[in-house]
């Protein structure tokens, strides 16, 4: 097919690509080693390059050619020829764990340089050209977090804006949102930018030693948006996984009965909106966009019923036939929140306070708080994306991978939130990745541009390649065939040829 002529940059993506290592084995998809691979666009040429990221787990697991380092899903024990010693001083040292560098989810920009991240407190440094790994960066030295998303927000000034969760700091577990500035004073050359991170505002957890797990928050104009799930790691469990012999994955708990608090944040003043908002029990990963209207702030986000999802990809249900035998038991939804900021004090009690056009409802109750109800946008999407210069504001299209009842995506898609039309993309045997929106240079619509995908064919035989779908009317432009093994990745982002610093600099 032919390619634009403006696409020029490069696709770099992240995700775990290496489960065995000598004779051992993870138990969980997510826990694999990370392999970065990236798709560089240059005058209608694509070149294709992939690398294991050369953490320290990595180096470790290599040179022992063993698994050394636990991760989530999988716990390791040292040797067992070592002595009894340090074994009782391993045992001691495992309480708070000094966590894996195994960055696998996401790629983040954080001024002019590239990072691999994952949701402990390490991130890697990386050269976008190469792939070489280089420092590793904790978190923890600037911000008192154990762990961090890979779904940062960037604000108009290319500063990041992250959240992290602090536990049992000083005797409180609270979550926090903290930023990175995009450049550094001038005299500061040599400095990085994480040394001038700070925190913008801390949330207290409900619980001290039960705090929300998270995967992303949201961002309008205005407030930040942080939904505390009531899918919390239990912190005690954890301190004791690797005595009692189980992984940290097993620590975390859903509780169906409990509600799910909205937490909003101004982002001026740096204080929450002291109003209380909740809804039912849900799991969700993804947020996908968020913005203001008329007094009220709008988020959508894919949520389930359960936490089936994570216990979908334990390496043992991924056998081959794990399409047909392996179902979620709760489809993803996509749900759109509508919150009335702007409540009127003095409303009656079971009143529904959202006067916007919407199927949402936001009821009023006895004790002054406030219950919400989504609206159904649609159902069986999951790993969303939009284009992002729309992020934080009114927006129509969202472009994800197709899942129903395999968490395995078939298909992708994209979904108008205006109309709930859906256009798609299939062909037999594929299994696509997470798709990216690249604008066309001064588009001056939301859908002009592009749209990226890694395809994997269900048969190893079949090589892989890369897609370029037209992002308007989603039919394809041309693909780029890649012969060699490629693997499911997560995460990515597109870095246009003007940001890529170059081999000189």
């Amino acid at each position: 097919g032919q390619l634009p002529t403006w696409l020029q940059g490069m696709l770099l993506r992240n995700g775990p690509g290496m489960h065995t290592i000598g004779d051992t084995k993870y138990n969980h998809w997510f826990d694999g080693l990370a392999l970065l691979h990236s798709f560089t666009f240059k005058n209608g040429e694509v070149y294709y390059r992939s690398k294991y990221l050369r953490s320290d787990t990595y180096n470790c697991n290599i040179e022992a050619n063993r698994i050394m380092v636990s991760e989530f899903g999988t716990m390791v024990y040292p040797d067992p020829c070592k002595n009894i010693f340090a074994k009782a001083f391993s045992y001691l040292s495992h309480t708070i764990p000094e966590f894996t560098d195994n960055c696998l989810i996401n790629i983040m920009k954080a001024g002019d340089d590239f990072y691999a991240t994952g949701e402990t407190n390490f991130i890697r440094k990386i050269n976008p050209q190469t792939l070489e790994t280089l420092e590793k960066v904790d978190y923890n030295k600037y911000v008192s977090v154990n762990l961090a998303t890979s779904h940062p927000h960037y604000d108009s000034a290319g500063n990041v804006l992250n959240m992290g969760t602090s536990i049992v700091d000083k005797g409180r577990t609270k979550y926090l949102l903290f930023k990175i500035p995009s450049s550094v004073p001038e005299q500061g050359k040599k400095k990085s930018c994480f040394k001038q991170l700070e925190v913008v505002c801390s949330i207290p957890s409900r619980t001290l030693l039960h705090p929300s797990y998270y995967h992303s928050f949201g961002i309008t104009e205005n407030y930040i948006i942080f939904i505390e799930q009531p899918f919390r790691l239990d912190i005690l469990k954890m301190a004791t996984a690797y005595i009692r012999g189980v992984t940290w994955a097993s620590c975390l708990a859903f509780n169906k009965d409990d509600k799910t608090w909205f937490h909003f944040i101004d982002r001026k003043t740096k204080k929450e909106v002291s109003t209380k908002f909740y809804t039912d029990a849900l799991v969700f990963f993804h947020h996908i966009n968020a913005y203001e209207e008329d007094g009220h702030i709008i988020f959508d986000i894919i949520a389930y019923t359960d936490n089936s999802l994570y216990d979908m990809f334990y390496l043992k249900n991924l056998s081959k036939d794990f399409e047909k035998n392996v179902k979620l038991t709760s489809i993803p939804t996509c749900r759109r929140f509508v919150v009335p900021l702007q409540c009127d004090k003095d409303a009656v009690v079971d009143s529904n306070l959202v006067t916007l056009p919407s199927t949402a409802t936001a009821v009023k109750q006895k004790d002054g708080s406030i219950y919400c109800q989504p609206e159904i946008l649609c159902e069986g999407i999951e790993l969303p994306r939009i284009n992002y210069d729309y992020n934080g504001k009114k927006y129509k299209y969202v472009f994800a991978t197709r899942v129903q009842w395999s968490p395995v995506p078939t298909k992708i898609a994209k979904f108008n939130t205006q109309t709930k039309e859906m256009l798609q993309w299939r062909e037999d045997d594929c299994w696509p990745s997470e798709p990216v929106f690249v604008p066309r240079p001064d588009a001056k619509e939301e859908d002009d541009g592009v749209v990226l995908t890694c395809v994997v064919k269900t048969d190893p035989k079949d090589p892989p390649f890369l897609l370029v779908l037209d992002a308007k009317t989603f039919t394809e432009l041309g693909r780029a065939i890649v012969n060699v093994e490629m693997h499911m990745d997560l995460h990515g982002i597109f870095i246009p040829q003007q940001d890529m610093k170059t081999e000189t600099e």
